[in-house]
């Protein structure tokens, strides 16, 4: 049986504020034996994973850690929304609204930026390790904010989370570390490296060029983060 299956069925008890006790008999079952389902001491049979997705309402790959949806769906590409698809979903009130505004706008256009010139590079692996490094650092800011409300349920998380930022950071490093092998040639386990000669010449000219609508969110992004790193204009 799958290791998210204890977990998620204990975080969905206590999410409805059950006892070990209610939901044992409501599911014909002994308490010890609904204990030790929840503590991955012993394993149940489908049957059991199927009378469990009908008690709580939720799929039962989303039992077994298959899917993070509770109804068990599944997204592709075409149902992914623009990143300004979302309307009021968007739109930030209140004291302080244009700064996130602007930061969202800088990050997103700076992204078209940097995806562009992956597809220069032509390397499925090095967009991969470049994807997971950055899923990775949204993934870790959001859990940061999800979880300063101790209540919030942690069900929507498989890595416990006194391990969620450590375990996120190593998996930074990794992807970081498996794309500059990427770029240098480098053929890390099963990916394929960059092919010699592939990286594409890039300048601040030819980037305003290529990308007249995005490229200055990208020199702004540059410019702030160096500010962040305490650097000084002409230092280098």
């Amino acid at each position: 049986m799958n290791s998210s299956f204890g977990r998620i069925i204990t975080l969905l008890r206590k999410e409805r504020g059950y006892s070990q006790k209610k939901v044992a008999a409501d599911l014909s079952i002994s308490q010890a034996l609904l204990s030790h389902y929840e503590k991955g001491i012993r394993e149940c049979g489908l049957d059991f994973v199927v009378k469990v997705a009908d008690y709580y309402d939720v799929s039962c790959d989303y039992l077994l850690g298959r899917t993070p949806h509770r109804s068990g769906a599944t997204i592709s590409v075409e149902d992914i929304p623009e990143p300004d698809a979302a309307g009021k979903e968007n739109i930030m009130h209140g004291t302080g609204s244009l700064l996130p505004v602007l930061n969202k706008k800088l990050i997103a256009n700076s992204l078209n930026v940097l995806y562009g010139c992956l597809q220069k590079f032509n390397c499925r692996a090095l967009t991969t390790e470049i994807s997971a490094y950055l899923n990775l650092a949204v993934y870790r800011a959001f859990r940061m904010l999800y979880s300063a409300n101790a209540k919030n349920p942690q069900g929507l998380f498989s890595v416990p989370l006194r391990q969620g930022d450590g375990y996120a950071t190593a998996a930074q490093e990794i992807a970081l570390s498996n794309a500059e092998s990427l770029l240098a040639g480098e053929k890390v386990e099963n990916l394929e490296p960059v092919a010699k000669g592939q990286a594409p010449a890039l300048s601040p000219e030819k980037i305003n060029e290529e990308y007249p609508l995005f490229a200055s969110s990208l020199f702004n992004l540059i410019q702030s983060s160096e500010n962040r790193m305490g650097a000084k204009k002409g230092q280098n």
